[in-house]
């Protein structure tokens, strides 16, 4: 009797199972203790995490997947990524840009003659800026990573993730942050604070307003006339075009290119448009966070019309300590609101409220060279 209640009390201590403590048939399973099932753990190596991009902020840029070597986002992007430039850049404190864009298997991007191209879901644009440490040079040794924005088409429109790198890895920092650095410009050393943008202030630039006063999100640089880079034989917009990336492109020699600014052999005129165009557009267009200014800066917009800034006063802004009157004053480069405005470095006064600290001094020297080459008969300021 004895022996029979020890049996079963070893039967109670051990779970009632078989006699190495596993259960019997009869006895339920235990769950397996929990696996981390977030999408950003389930990439693998040389392939695109796809399942992440479409659904999760993830914490970290390599989640993702997007590139061969994750500690270098200047090359190599994983297939099919590839590289593209535009015509004329996009100023970010003398910054250096590295830029790709990701499309979903069989799908295309839709051509637009003027406006910012509609991209398919699940699209991916990629923008690593590096800071130089003297602007005159070249090469990954004189430079120092920053950041990488993403901009993602998901499902419910466009979203943007920043991702600022330390120490080898790039880690999303939807708050922003300050950024020290010193760099060599024209033999002149500058010391400032490099600012990464949060994702709200990514909205400022990339939102725009429809006409029921609803918002979205929308890229800015990739447009025709900024896209069409001679590549080769051709056109990056050819190129994109035979690999099966671009549907409906014209005949590319009826396409317009924006010339780069510092471009000597271009007309001024275009250079600057061009300019203004990636630089100042998209908040100074009809849908844009400017709206309100009045002021339209794209690239096909009519310089010779008070839209554009000539004779026109800005409401909402006392001209600044030299309390100046006029956006463009044909003639006066040195008088006018928009070259100035872009040498200040006040928040409230500086233009581009945001994405730059210190002054592009080529630019604003050959604005106001341009704005002096506008006939004054343009229009009465006085």
């Amino acid at each position: 009797m004895k022996s029979l209640f020890c049996i079963a009390l070893a039967g109670l201590l051990l779970g009632c199972g078989g006699g190495d403590g596993t259960p019997t048939a009869d006895q339920p399973q235990q769950p397996d203790p929990p696996v981390n099932a977030s999408p950003c753990d389930q990439g693998s190596a040389g392939s695109i995490n796809w399942t992440a991009l479409m659904s999760s902020d993830c914490p970290a840029l390599e989640d993702y997947g997007l590139f061969i070597d994750s500690a270098d986002p200047t090359g190599a992007p994983t297939h099919p990524g590839q590289a593209y430039q535009l015509t004329t850049q996009l100023f970010s404190d003398y910054a250096s840009k590295y830029r790709f864009l990701f499309l979903p298997q069989g799908q295309t991007i839709q051509y637009q003659p003027r406006s910012a191209f509609d991209l398919p879901v699940g699209s991916v644009l990629v923008k690593t800026f590096a800071l130089p440490f003297d602007s005159s040079l070249t090469g990954p040794e004189n430079q120092v990573l920053v950041e990488t924005r993403l901009l993602i088409h998901r499902d419910a429109g466009w979203t943007t993730l920043p991702y600022q790198w330390q120490q080898g890895r790039a880690r999303l920092i939807s708050s922003g942050a300050a950024v020290n650095h010193t760099m060599t410009h024209n033999e002149q050393t500058l010391t400032f604070s490099y600012q990464i943008p949060s994702r709200v202030e990514c909205k400022l630039c990339h939102q725009l307003i429809d006409d029921d006063g609803g918002s979205r999100i929308s890229p800015i640089g990739l447009k025709a006339h900024l896209l069409n880079v001679a590549d080769g034989e051709g056109s990056q917009l050819l190129r994109w075009h035979q690999q099966g990336l671009l549907a409906d492109l014209p005949q590319t020699d009826s396409i317009a290119r924006a010339p780069a600014l510092l471009d000597e052999g271009a007309d001024l005129t275009q250079r600057v448009k061009g300019y203004l165009d990636i630089n100042c557009a998209h908040c100074h267009q009809k849908q844009g966070h400017a709206s309100i200014s009045g002021l339209r800066l794209g690239f096909y917009e009519d310089h010779t019309q008070s839209s554009y800034g000539i004779c026109k006063q800005p409401p909402g802004w006392d001209g600044g300590p030299r309390g100046l009157d006029y956006d463009l004053l044909p003639g006066n480069g040195l008088d006018s609101i928009l070259p100035y405005r872009m040498e200040l470095t006040e928040p409230k006064d500086r233009m581009p409220m945001v994405g730059r600290s210190v002054v592009h001094t080529e630019a604003v020297a050959l604005i106001r060279q341009w704005v002096d080459s506008l006939p004054a008969s343009l229009g009465s300021c006085q």
